[in-house]
């Protein structure tokens, strides 16, 4: 079973939920300073800084929350997401 926070679901017209399945991949790199920098690139312009690798993993996941949901109260375009999230190795 999939834990509940770990899935989106999206009504479609007729009324009907459906789980969406797609994997947001989260790209790090730590920076000269120590800063980590994280980017979702199926999102553009979802990136952020974070004093760890934890907070910049924690803000980006936010970030990109927000433009779906922003997306979705615009009627925009938001892909398919199931496990939402994979913080690359």
């Amino acid at each position: 079973m999939i834990p509940p926070s770990k899935v989106f679901f999206s009504i479609e017209e007729n009324y009907s939920l459906r789980i969406l399945s797609l994997i947001m991949k989260i790209e790090l790199e730590q920076e000269a300073d120590g800063r980590w920098i994280a980017e979702v690139s199926e999102l553009p312009g979802v990136m952020t800084y974070g004093a760890s690798r934890d907070d910049a993993v924690a803000r980006v996941q936010a970030l990109a929350l927000r433009v779906l949901a922003d997306r979705l109260e615009n009627g925009e375009s938001v892909p398919e997401l199931g496990e939402v999230f994979q913080v690359a190795a």
